[in-house]
């Protein structure tokens, strides 16, 4: 009775070490295409140096509404990071209930993003974070203003002194930016089952994810979306191959254009970082499409030229879920009181 009892445990050894050599073959499949798993160290943004005063600053100005001109919206009513880093609505509303342009790209992972903003205006976080608070169809205040503001509160005047000590004038409109930066830094989502595989977890996604994995890699998604965060890093014309019709890239936003200049560069937006995008509909800088296979569906005839079944479709979504970290808590800060001389709200 023990030889069959070894035989089945030799063939049930082989056909894990088979399983386990495909599972390694798949990592180097999309190492080769250049997907990383997160970095495991804090980012160091450039001209910044991180310190934990600077990150507990740029926490309470990322959620303090005192910030805009209404006192209504803050950085985490566009991005916040109870829905996935963003607002979940196809354009935000910002002051006096206009709605934007663009759908708001979440925050989470945001620095290791080449460039900000879906048409990459802004260099880097601190530089992004100037813009929503001066823009008027945003935030629509001005730095003056916000100077005022939280000048006006001996509790910040303290923690700015303590973040950036040594500066003849540390509450400034630049400094602003670096400790909200400091604090966006920290909002990474490590443990996505992608990362537990490539770094040897053969059971942290499961068959059918791996499946889509391969077919996201041989499709010739990675193109577009590479790197550390799948996507965030090059610029592409939104319709590569075969243009998507005006309801979902409408005619009147002509994407890095705007920032260039350049007519090469009309229709060209920065390919979306795909991590935690099972979090983030809806979809493309339109925010007109709400369902991930269907997004998926659309990148295979507008960027590849192909077309993508619906079951190659859900392979793909699955594997776009593995992609979803973990999030991280945040505690509400109890931010500085008002004083006398602090600017009332202009509705």
């Amino acid at each position: 009775m023990r030889t069959p009892v070894l035989a089945l445990a030799t063939i049930a050894l082989l056909a894990a070490s088979a399983a386990s050599a495909a599972d390694q073959a798949l990592r180097d499949k999309a190492a080769a295409a250049g997907l990383k798993a997160l970095p495991d160290e804090l980012q160091q943004p450039k001209d910044n140096p991180i310190t934990a005063e600077k990150i507990a600053l740029g926490k309470m100005l990322f959620f303090d509404p005192r910030l805009s001109a209404s006192g209504l919206i803050s950085c985490n009513t566009c991005h916040n990071l109870g829905t996935g880093g963003d607002d979940n609505l196809p354009t935000s509303v910002g002051h006096g209930w206009q709605k934007g342009p663009r759908n708001a790209p979440t925050v989470f992972n945001a620095v290791f993003n080449k460039a900000q903003f879906w048409d990459g205006r802004a260099e880097d976080l601190k530089a992004q974070a100037k813009g929503p608070i001066q823009a008027g169809v945003e935030m629509a205040n001005e730095p003056d203003q916000v100077m005022k503001t939280l000048n006006s509160m001996p509790e910040y005047v303290e923690r700015f002194t303590d973040a950036f000590s040594g500066e003849a004038q540390p509450v400034s409109f630049d400094n602003t930016a670096k400790a909200i930066e400091a604090f966006e830094v920290t909002l990474v989502t490590p443990g996505a089952p992608f990362d537990k595989f490539m770094a040897g977890d053969d059971a942290a996604m499961t068959e059918e994810q791996k499946t889509g994995l391969e077919l996201f890699v041989d499709r010739g998604c990675t193109a577009c979306h590479s790197g550390v965060n799948l996507g965030g890093q090059s610029y592409f014309p939104f319709g590569l191959i075969k243009r998507p019709g005006a309801d979902i890239l409408p005619l009147e936003d002509k994407g890095r254009f705007q920032v260039t200049q350049s007519v090469s560069d009309e229709y060209v937006f920065r390919a979306s970082p795909l991590r935690n995008i099972a979090l983030t509909a809806p979809y493309f800088h339109s925010g007109i499409v709400w369902n991930l296979k269907q997004a998926v569906a659309v990148m295979g005839t507008a960027q590849l030229g192909t077309e993508i079944n619906d079951a190659e479709a859900g392979k793909i979504t699955a594997f776009l879920h593995a992609l979803t970290g973990e999030i991280p808590v945040i505690e509400y800060p109890i931010m500085p009181v008002e004083t006398d001389s602090t600017p009332r709200p202009r509705l």
